[in-house]
């Protein structure tokens, strides 16, 4: 196994077979963030995530961190909060505000540099890249964002700005999926956070599997028309 430095005059990714066990996962680095890109690593269970200044860094670990929408865990404390939520759930609504609250969340630093911001945008304005955002009143005070893959939703990052904001973007929208046949949500790697919300690891293998069945399965046409998702009760 070894690194594989990838050329800007083809969009041609090794094997995800080929990827490193330490650090677990690491394929490829270079290459450019343009969409064909990017349709054609996410399209082989592949991502890109790395550190402002350093090159681009392509990924596809093992295990990989899935989330079946029907196993989201939905704590009795959630559920409470959740049937008198003062939050308005929404459909790519507000996809530039909610990648920049991703990117804006992380005190540690972030990898959702300007470069990543303006990749990601283009995909959405091509439908490729989606948005669900959280709302209280006008105020954004949460929401998640990712790619999606037929009827599996490859996960990129969330952020929250005020309490449950981010649990309330992955309840609704894990209810709105699996009603219109998605199946399956892309977490990539396995944290606390997502392992609380019922995220599990698979193989890599199983994963790609699963990518290869799942990724022509098509949603209702007008699945991701921006739409409102949840109202606040009462």
């Amino acid at each position: 196994m070894r690194l594989v430095q990838l050329s800007r005059h083809s969009l041609a990714f090794p094997s995800p077979e080929g990827a490193l066990r330490e650090p677990n996962g690491l394929l490829a680095l270079g290459g450019d963030l343009g969409p064909s890109r990017l349709l054609m690593a996410y399209q082989r269970g592949i991502f890109p995530w790395f550190s402002p200044g350093d090159p681009i860094l392509w990924w596809s670990p093992d295990p990989r961190a899935v989330l079946w929408p029907t196993e989201f865990h939905l704590s009795r404390s959630m559920k409470r909060f959740h049937s008198r939520s003062p939050y308005r759930v929404t459909l790519n609504h507000a996809f530039g505000k909610v990648i920049e609250g991703c990117a804006n969340d992380r005190h540690e630093g972030t990898w959702i540099t300007r470069e990543v911001i303006d990749a990601y945008h283009r995909l959405h304005e091509l439908g490729y890249a989606h948005s669900i955002e959280v709302w209280q009143g006008d105020s954004l005070v949460g929401g998640m964002y990712g790619v999606a893959q037929g009827s599996l939703f490859c996960g990129e990052s969330m952020f929250s700005r005020a309490v449950n904001a981010s649990k309330t973007a992955l309840l609704v929208f894990c209810e709105h999926f699996v009603q219109n046949g998605g199946q399956l949500l892309d977490c990539q790697v396995l944290n606390d956070h997502t392992a609380s919300l019922g995220a599990v690891e698979i193989t890599r293998r199983e994963y790609l599997q699963h990518l290869e069945t799942m990724r022509p399965q098509k949603l209702p046409q007008n699945f991701w028309v921006p739409t409102t998702l949840f109202m606040p009760r009462g």
